[in-house]
């Protein structure tokens, strides 16, 4: 059976009236994606047309303690750290 790996995005929040899952992967089917986020009811129809199973994958838990503030951020080069040709 094919199966469609999805986790719950973390600046969505449920009520917020924006799509909540991201999908992560996808196994035993060929199938394209043409957007980012989705809702449940989305994912669930998804799934049943494909006939493909659901699978929710646990979020990371937020260390308090971790020293790393860059982390998931994408890091832009400031004009002077630029190479010039």
């Amino acid at each position: 059976m094919s199966k469609i790996f999805v986790r719950e995005r973390r600046r969505s929040k449920r009520g917020s009236r924006r799509p909540r899952f991201s999908v992560v992967a996808t196994l035993g089917t060929d199938v394209r994606l043409y957007k980012e986020h989705f809702r449940r009811k989305e994912l669930e129809e998804l799934a049943q047309a494909i006939e493909a199973e659901l699978v929710f994958l646990a979020m990371e838990e937020e260390d308090d303690d971790d020293d790393d503030d860059d982390h998931g951020k994408k890091r832009r080069k400031d004009h002077h750290e630029r190479k010039h040709d």
